[in-house]
């Protein structure tokens, strides 16, 4: 594990940005968080950099914020919904092609991470979970917007309400991502990806993902402001105080709307 919580590396013109805190599945750090957004903005005026790939160490994409240990809620604030929307607005924004190699859950902030890339390419293995409810919160990161227009408003309730998981398949033949291949062939199918658009026309590239993003554009932008203010007040109940303790200690939490 870097003291970033990710590392970077290069190779023929493709940035690998690799989520690197597999002892917490990778959960996004305050450090993390700003440290991506930087990266993949610095890649996006770079043109040695043809592609951005995003993807994690271990048994997890992410988990989503770091909600571990005492009053967890407390290091979470509107700085901390800032940064996040930054991240979001780093990867729509990219001139390259932004991939996510799911190589396992993906759940919470580090869903909303992975909506965001252009393409998804998933193990066979893997899941995608809105946990927000889990703790008392609402989905960030522009989720409630993405997750909507891939999947349509009734299996986005269902999703985001009731914090049930999604199989890779089905989130597949949903239209959630844009692969899912078994697990032994997911290392080969992600590199194929990343080859052919390494390969692409790089102003033709950029010039369809403003195009394709223009017509969700106003919608992920209005999504980002209400859940940044949102969540921000949120973060301030009684009830995500109970749900963060009730994460960290295993066990139900119990809501009484305050």
């Amino acid at each position: 594990m870097t003291d970033a919580g990710f590392v970077v590396t290069e190779d023929d013109n493709v940035l690998t940005i690799r989520l690197d805190r597999p002892e917490v599945f990778n959960a996004f750090s305050e450090a993390m968080v700003l440290g991506v957004a930087e990266t993949v903005e610095r890649a996006s005026v770079r043109d040695d950099v043809r592609v951005v790939v995003v993807t994690g160490t271990g048994a997890a994409f992410s988990t989503g914020a770091d909600i571990g240990g005492e009053n967890a809620h407390e290091r979470l604030d509107i700085r901390a919904m800032d940064a996040a929307n930054r991240t979001i607005r780093a990867i729509v924004g990219c001139d390259k092609p932004v991939v996510a190699g799911l190589n396992g859950i993906a759940a919470g902030f580090g869903l909303s991470v992975a909506l965001a890339c252009d393409l998804v390419v998933a193990r066979e293995s893997a899941s995608l979970l809105l946990a927000f409810a889990r703790v008392g919160l609402m989905p960030d990161g522009g989720a409630s917007a993405t997750v909507t227009a891939a999947i349509g408003r009734a299996r986005a309730m269902r999703m985001a309400l009731l914090a049930e998981p999604m199989g890779a398949e089905e989130a597949h033949r949903v239209g959630l991502v844009s692969h899912c291949v078994p697990d032994s062939d997911y290392e080969e199918t992600l590199a194929k990806v990343v080859r052919k658009l390494r390969r692409g026309a790089p102003l033709a590239q950029a010039a369809t993902k403003r195009a394709i993003n223009a017509v969700d554009g106003a919608a992920l932008e209005a999504a980002l402001e209400y859940e940044r203010s949102t969540q921000s007040m949120l973060l301030r109940t009684a009830d995500v105080a109970e749900g963060m303790a009730a994460f960290s200690e295993k066990r139900q939490p119990v809501f009484r709307g305050e």
